[in-house]
């Protein structure tokens, strides 16, 4: 596939500058029209507050587009586009599409493109029912061959939180859990697990990923960044919006690639509109943190 690289990430990767990856299908399809267009521009807005360029990544016309200019976003942002993961990315550059790309796929292209960090919200995972669907994410596959820092608010948790942890083991990527020896809940401060490792600040984040890249480790170093209690979504309402939706995706058969969309749409719903407002509020926390740590790391 065919990268094009914005003219001010070139610049920054030119310079040796702080830049925070982020992914597109955050915007076209984990966002309700129209704010996702204005909350792509918060996103993007934070990181350069704090210090980074941020690139956000797409495909356009089956090509690769690190950075994406206010007509590109608008094009991920309004038009029904192609969900891509790191698998689809050959067919969709073959096919000339348009596509927003997951956490699989946004951390490959960033890794080809030369950017070591990566800010999403919540990682795929190991879906409750993969005893019975074997339905896991791709994201956790690419995690494990692609040598990023990937900020997240832990996985998310509509998912099996205890599963996807234990998959991430047998992958051999390390997960370690900023100022916290417990393992983030996306819309919650705590999944209820720990996490292997705490760290303290950007440096050490900084000294964890030099290390593995001393050591030729390729895998990613996942940073869970969990929200203040504050600010977490209710957890009597969490676990009624998640039983109701389950219930909701089992009886009309949603399942795979669309169960995700199809809860979090549900989770808006039923929570009148409060687990939108943590879901921006957590993406904004990634994208600060991660250009913190985008700048600690060695030029």
């Amino acid at each position: 596939m065919q990268i094009d690289i914005h003219a001010d990430v070139g610049a920054a990767l030119a310079a040796r500058h702080a830049i925070v990856a982020l992914e597109s299908t955050l915007i076209a399809h984990g966002l309700p029209r129209p704010v996702n267009l204005d909350i792509a521009g918060q996103i993007e807005d934070r990181v350069r507050a704090h210090g980074a360029q941020p690139a956000t990544i797409a495909v356009l016309d089956g090509r690769a587009r690190i950075g994406l200019d206010r007509h590109h976003m608008e094009r991920i942002a309004t038009a029904d586009v192609a969900k891509l993961s790191e698998r689809d990315l050959a067919v969709a550059a073959a096919k000339r599409i348009d596509g927003a790309t997951t956490v699989a796929a946004t951390a490959s292209l960033a890794d080809r493109a030369g950017i070591a960090v990566f800010a999403t919200g919540g990682l795929g995972g190991v879906h409750r029912d993969a005893a019975r669907s074997w339905d896991v994410s791709a994201d956790l596959g690419t995690l494990a061959r692609t040598p990023v820092v990937v900020v997240c608010a832990g996985v998310k948790s509509i998912l099996d939180v205890a599963a996807t942890l234990e998959h991430l083991e047998t992958l051999g990527v390390p997960v370690v859990g900023y100022r916290t020896d417990r393992f983030a809940g996306f819309y919650r401060s705590d999944s209820g697990h720990p996490v292997p490792w705490s760290v303290d600040d950007v440096d050490e984040i900084a000294r964890i990923h030099e290390a593995m890249t001393t050591m030729g480790s390729r895998t990613a170093l996942v940073v869970a960044n969990p929200l203040p209690e504050t600010e977490q979504l209710d957890a009597d309402a969490h676990d009624r919006a998640l039983t109701g939706g389950m219930a909701r995706a089992d009886a009309r058969g949603v399942r795979g690639a669309a169960l995700t969309p199809f809860l979090l749409e549900h989770f808006h719903e039923v929570t009148g509109g409060r687990s939108l407002a943590v879901n921006i509020e957590l993406v904004l926390r990634n994208a600060e943190l991660g250009a913190a740590i985008a700048g600690a790391l060695k030029p």
